[in-house]
């Protein structure tokens, strides 16, 4: 079984050394940190990983020994076959201190896991798109609790249907209309489906069905479709990020990919991230399994090859990016809204964005201990929550088994992606937590996050 340990960036002066000189340099310092650095520096500007800040576990609070347990914990799942490869990334206080590649991109092609392997991040896509609607509430467009008729107005007066399993069914007037607020929190109502499955694309007759060709099509062919419950009323997974991503191109008069990579994607440096990858990068594209074998061992399910372009930029899912590209998205987030200089939101609006705002209910795809915010979940009880992460972490994660979180408490962030569905049939994504967090061995705890989401008021 092959782990491919990562090139780790080029750090200050010594980028554009060769080998040699590294090797040279690293001999007569006698410094061990520095070897883990330097002598993969022309390896990493092979791959195109960004150039990442890199440090020594134990100059952030963390124990190399223990967080060595990350690649043995995921190596475990690889030797299983419950998984083909990972690529997982810490990071703490702004420094990576773990980046490492294992097993294979395409297993049956021989081709190892790499850094710089581009991921299907599915509903990893969410956070994104919430966030670029957020861009614009700064800009004064639009207030939390405005009406999203104001801009698709075949969504005023909306019905809920009272007995969804009925083949008769009855409906009434909602007693309030969906609000911004309500398709970020997922306490819409909203469905794409006739039956208020989740799945886009996957409806239940599959008969005469034709993908939309876009967000705006989609949406308007479910305005006449009664809601699930009274907007506000519920938690339930599932459409509303999509109507978020066409609330984006009302307002800014873009389409969505335009306007992420104008305002997100350039100036972040997430050069990796799209929803529809060229064709130069297909070679760097995961395979995608599924656990279908014996004992519950993955098979192939797709094998990497260029697609068609589609313009359907939506919101639920879509995204495709790598483990770096999404921990500057994340760092940016934990940074209070900055990066390198760069400013995409403010503080406050992040505080905003990482509150619960859906009370007591329960965010039942993900079990007790949690809320949601304006695009997140929020982990609000550690004592019932599966992740071992401090109250108030932010973090979602993706059908085929990709994961992002951020710990304010600990100022850490945490990056994983493999590709292989379906989604819980392994324990991998809560494992990350576990064998990272048990790497802190001087706690952040006592000291001020940048970012947190504000307490709920009794």
């Amino acid at each position: 079984m092959h782990n491919a340990k990562i090139p780790r960036p080029p750090v200050g002066e010594f980028v554009g050394m060769n080998q040699s000189m590294q090797r040279m340099l690293i001999t007569i310092c006698g410094l061990g940190s520095v070897v883990a650095v330097l002598l993969v520096t022309a390896r990493a500007q092979e791959v195109g990983i960004p150039a990442l800040p890199m440090s020594d576990p134990e100059t952030v609070g963390m124990s190399s020994i223990r967080l060595d347990r990350i690649k043995t914990t995921m190596q475990r799942y690889i030797d299983d076959q419950r998984l083909a490869g990972v690529v997982t990334l810490i990071a703490r206080h702004g420094k990576v201190v773990h980046l490492e590649a294992q097993g294979w991109r395409d297993k049956e092609a021989d081709q190892r896991m790499t850094p710089d392997t581009i991921f299907t991040i599915m509903s990893m896509t969410k956070p994104i798109v919430s966030t670029a609607l957020m861009v614009l509430y700064e800009e004064g467009h639009f207030l939390l609790d405005d009406p999203i008729s104001k801009w698709i107005p075949g969504y005023a007066n909306k019905e809920v249907r009272l007995n969804p399993e009925s083949p008769d069914p009855q409906v009434e007037p909602a007693v309030r209309p969906i609000t911004v607020r309500h398709i970020l929190t997922h306490t819409s109502g909203l469905s794409l489906h006739p039956d208020f499955r989740s799945s886009f694309g996957l409806p239940s007759r599959l008969g005469d069905f034709v993908r939309p060709r876009n967000t705006e099509e989609a949406i308007a062919r479910a305005a006449d479709r009664p809601l699930a419950f009274h907007p506000g009323d519920q938690w339930q997974y599932g459409d509303s990020t999509d109507y978020v991503a066409l609330l984006v191109e009302k307002m800014s008069g873009q389409n969505l990919q335009t306007f992420l990579q104008q305002r997100l994607f350039r100036p972040l440096g997430m050069n990796d991230t799209h929803y529809n990858v060229p064709r130069s990068k297909t070679n760097r594209v995961a395979a995608v399994y599924r656990h279908t074998g014996p004992h519950n061992t993955i098979e192939l399910f797709r094998t990497p090859s260029h697609l068609e372009p589609t313009f359907y930029y939506g919101g639920v899912a879509g995204l495709n990016s790598t483990v770096s590209d999404y921990y500057l998205f994340h760092q940016m987030m934990l940074n209070g809204g900055e990066l390198n200089g760069t400013r995409i939101l403010s503080p406050r609006t992040i505080n905003l964005m990482i509150s619960n705002h859906i009370g007591d209910k329960e965010v039942d795809v993900w079990g007790p201990g949690y809320g949601w915010g304006l695009g997140y979940c929020i982990l609000t009880d550690p004592g019932r929550a599966n992740e071992h992460l401090s109250p108030g972490s932010f973090f979602w994660t993706g059908a085929w088994n990709t994961i992002s979180w951020v710990d304010p408490i600990e100022d850490m962030v945490a990056v994983a992606m493999t590709q292989v569905t379906p989604f819980g049939r392994i324990n991998f994504l809560k494992d990350i937590s576990v064998v990272a967090s048990q790497a802190i061995v001087e706690s952040n705890r006592h000291n001020p996050p940048t970012v947190l989401g504000y307490e709920r008021r009794k």
